[in-house]
């Protein structure tokens, strides 16, 4: 573990251990499975799905009156950061893809103010700060000025966010939802989503439909390049294990995700044109 003071440095010696998108599943004893359903037994198969090869490095900012750590997530352009403390009283997860999005979270909108930052990710515990993948945005430059914000806010009293803003918790299962439906929702929750949000993301549940399970990729996960690797080799394997309904997996985008897209498409196009101007 390696640290950097603001004012004064702290160098400790690092941890570091494997990464996975998904780590590990255990079916066997000790299962949080819901005992009768389908999804409970088996014979204790470890079901190892997207393995990174990305090293989980820690890195520890002290103050007076918190430690904050960061996290190396799968996704280069995402880091983990720990602040010691409750990020989200009620629980759950909040994503904030744009500064459109962060009006309800005044820590957001500071985040927000640091030159590229993309988006922002709040947990329990955690807060993911997501960066432009452009070179001229490197994280020894912007950690800095991220310790320093997030210390200055949580010192404040602020709250992370206001209560206008809904956290994405437990997924709902409907009264008019089939079994199928269900056990997906289980799985999802029990399974797949707690070690997604390990590394800094979230799996959100979107719809079911002729065999499609569709589900909306949040923090880390949203840009990151093995997403599609996930969801294929990972959550869709393992739903197909359990239920064999599912035929498919699908990662949806909503109209800010595709702007957004489609405006870092044009921006790498015109760099790229000019370049080979002046070449």
């Amino acid at each position: 573990m390696s640290g950097v003071g603001v004012g004064r440095s702290l160098v400790r010696k690092g941890i570091r251990c494997s990464s996975y998108c998904i780590r590990s599943v255990h079916t066997g004893s000790g299962s949080n499975i819901v005992p009768g359903s389908r999804l409970s037994g088996g014979s204790g198969i470890l079901q190892k799905l997207m393995v990174s090869n990305t090293s989980r490095v820690m890195t520890a900012i002290p103050s007076r009156s918190m430690f904050i750590q960061t996290q190396d997530t799968p996704n280069p352009s995402s880091l983990k950061f720990l602040p010691g403390r409750t990020v989200l009283e009620g629980g759950g997860t909040i994503d904030i893809p744009n500064i459109t999005a962060a009006q309800g979270s005044p820590l957001a909108k500071l985040l927000f103010r640091i030159e590229g930052v993309r988006g922002v990710f709040f947990g329990p515990e955690f807060i993911t700060v997501t960066k432009y993948d452009e070179d001229d945005y490197q994280w020894k430059i912007m950690k800095p000025e991220i310790f320093a914000t997030m210390m200055d806010f949580f010192n404040s009293g602020l709250p992370v966010v206001h209560a206008s803003m809904e956290a994405s918790g437990s997924t709902e299962v409907y009264d008019d939802d089939d079994d199928t439906v269900a056990m997906i929702k289980e799985l999802l929750d029990t399974r797949i989503r707690p070690t997604v949000q390990e590394d800094g993301g979230d799996i959100i549940y979107q719809s079911f439909d002729d065999g499609v399970v569709k589900l909306k990729m949040q923090g880390s996960c949203t840009s990151c390049p093995s997403s599609v690797v996930t969801l294929k080799n990972g959550v869709q394997n393992m739903l197909q294990f359990y239920i064999p309904e599912v035929v498919s997996v699908e990662q949806v985008f909503d109209d800010a995700d595709e702007m957004q897209s489609s405006e870092l498409k044009k921006l790498e196009e015109k760099l790229k044109k000019k370049n080979n101007d002046e070449e």
